[in-house]
Formats: structure tokens, C-alpha cells, sequence
């Protein structure tokens, strides 16, 4: 299938990922688990999780293969890869072609399959690694959500989740997933990933990064949060054309920062995420500032359902 693992996509902490072809010629990413630790448990959490899914914004769950400790996953292939290549250092010509308006679109999308993930399936599932390497592109640059390894399924009636250990990855972990002052874990810990996750393709940037001109710049949210804050009309950022790609910018700018209250409270819900994307920039009220991993008291009490 897989021509002798010719092809490689990707490699990560679970494994490799491979090009293959089926017997009727599609072709397919097969992810190759390793054998590390959690890995077993990762590939029931994969399959169980995303094998309840269907739809456009969810990559697709072809096959799975469990052979002695050899397994593997078969998912549908997505031509253009990850998010991850197409916006960081954006200023650059290899994804110039990736603008405000496709920016805009798989933002909405990315919302799209996060919501069904929380309200649309029988079993409301929670991802807990939403970032910009586990989002797919097919050949239309449509938006799948990847990666289940992590997710866990959770009972509709519960507002709350008990969790054991810390999950996802450095720079889109919710608060609370780090100590219990900060609230329960919920659907919310999946809108802070994303709005993490909006603010970099906004930025074209990580949201820390030490290699800035000036120290206000190395916490963009920070940075960007005091431009929207005096109404400044130039964002500063890279590629913005016309009063509409301005407007677009702005929309993810303030959702994502609605997305990063420290208090999971004051965060939408994804239901939300799509209707402030998909409405007018004047509907939006800009949020409290976000603070990172300061008590949930200080951000304060405002909030958005």
C-alpha cells in the first residue's frame, strides 16, 4: 500500500506518517504508530473518536490495522498538508497565495468541525490538540481536523470532565488543564486551543517568539490586543490589501481573543465562534485583555454565550 514507505508526510511523537495507494488507485496518509509509551491507548482513543465522525471539517477514517504491536491508521489523504507550512513567516513567497479571504474561510471551517465535535456527534467529543499541525488541507485548501490521539469522549449531559493527566501541547493548553484554580475542564479547554490557534495564522507568527524588534512584541495576543484596544488602523500585518481583508483580520483577532479568556466562563462556545465569524465586525465587543495563566478573578466577569 504504501510502495514500501516511499512517501513520507510527516513524523511526530506517535509515529510516522506515509503516502499509500489503494487497490482502486486513491490515495490514502497512513499514520504508523510507534511503539512508544500511551501509543496503545492513543490508537483506541483515534479510532473510537474520529470512527463516530462524519463531516467535511473531520479527516476521514478509511481503515485501521492491528497486527501483534504493529498498528496502524488509514485516513483519507489531504494534498496540501498541514496549516502549520502556510502560516508561519507568511511574508514569505511560498504561501503568498494563501490570503485574507482563504485565512478567513478555514478559520470558519476549522470552527465548523470543532462545534460538530462538541454538539453534532452522538458522543459530544473533546479533541485536546487543536494547533495549527493537526489541521489538514485538501485540495481545495478545505480544513479538516486531525489527530484524534488525545481526544476523549464526553457524556452530552456533563458540563464538566474529570481529567487524570495534563493533554495537548505547549502554547494551546487551557488554563484549567494545568491546576484546578483555574475552573473545570470542558469544551471551553477546545476554544482556547483554537483561539491560540487563530491568533498564529493571524500573525503569520507563534503567539510567544523571543526574535521580535521590540519586548512588547514577543506575546502577540498582548500586542495585537492593544491595537484593537486604541482602534488603530494599520494591524501591522502582513498582506492586508483593502478594507474587507482589514475587516476579516480584525473578526479573528477579536474572536480569538474571546477564545483565550483565562476564564473558561467568559469563552464562547464554537456555535458562537461561527456566528462571529460569519457576522459583521461591528457586532463584535472587544473582550478583557487576556492574561496568561494569571487567576480566573482578573479576567474579569464578562462573557459571551
Amino acid at each position: 500500500m504504501t510502495n514500501s514507505f516511499e512517501v513520507k508526510l510527516g513524523q511526530g511523537g506517535f509515529g510516522s506518517v506515509y503516502r499509500g495507494e489503494l487497490s482502486g488507485g486513491n490515495l490514502v496518509a497512513v499514520k504508523i504508530l510507534s511503539e512508544l509509551k500511551g501509543n496503545g491507548k492513543d490508537f483506541v482513543n483515534e479510532v473510537a473518536s474520529v470512527g463516530r465522525t462524519c463531516h467535511v471539517n473531520i479527516v476521514s477514517l478509511v481503515g485501521f490495522c492491528l497486527e501483534g504491536s504493529r498498528r496502524a491508521l488509514i485516513y483519507e489523504y489531504m494534498p496540501n498538508g498541514s496549516l502549520e507550512k502556510f502560516i508561519y513567516s507568511r511574508a514569505s513567497s511560498s504561501n503568498s497565495h494563501l490570503g485574507w479571504e482563504k485565512l478567513h474561510q478555514i478559520a470558519i471551517g476549522i470552527a465548523r468541525g470543532l462545534e460538530y465535535l462538541h454538539r453534532g456527534c452522538n458522543t459530544r467529543i473533546l479533541h485536546f490538540d487543536i494547533k495549527p499541525h493537526n489541521i489538514l488541507l485538501d485540495q481545495d485548501f478545505c480544513p479538516k481536523i486531525s489527530d484524534f490521539g488525545l481526544a476523549k469522549l464526553f457524556p452530552e449531559k456533563r458540563s464538566m470532565i474529570s481529567m487524570t493527566d495534563m493533554r495537548g501541547t505547549p502554547g494551546y493548553i487551557a488554563p484549567e488543564l494545568f491546576s484546578r484554580s483555574f475552573g473545570g475542564v470542558s469544551h471551553k479547554s477546545d476554544v482556547y486551543s483554537y483561539g491560540m490557534m487563530i491568533l498564529e495564522m493571524v500573525g503569520g507568527r507563534k503567539n510567544v517568539q523571543v526574535e521580535v524588534d521590540h519586548t512588547s512584541e514577543i506575546y502577540f495576543p498582548h500586542w495585537i490586543y492593544k491595537k484593537i484596544e486604541l482602534h488603530e488602523e494599520q494591524l501591522e500585518l502582513h498582506g492586508i490589501a483593502s478594507e474587507v481583508e482589514s475587516e476579516m483580520a480584525r473578526k479573528m483577532i477579536i474572536v480569538g481573543l474571546w477564545c483565550i479568556q483565562t476564564n473558561s466562563v467568559s469563552r464562547p462556545t464554537m456555535t458562537k465562534v461561527v456566528e462571529m465569524l460569519e457576522g459583521g465586525l461591528e457586532l463584535l465587543e472587544i473582550p478583557p485583555k487576556p492574561y496568561m495563566l494569571s487567576p480566573s478573578g482578573s479576567a474579569k466577569s464578562s462573557t459571551i454565550e
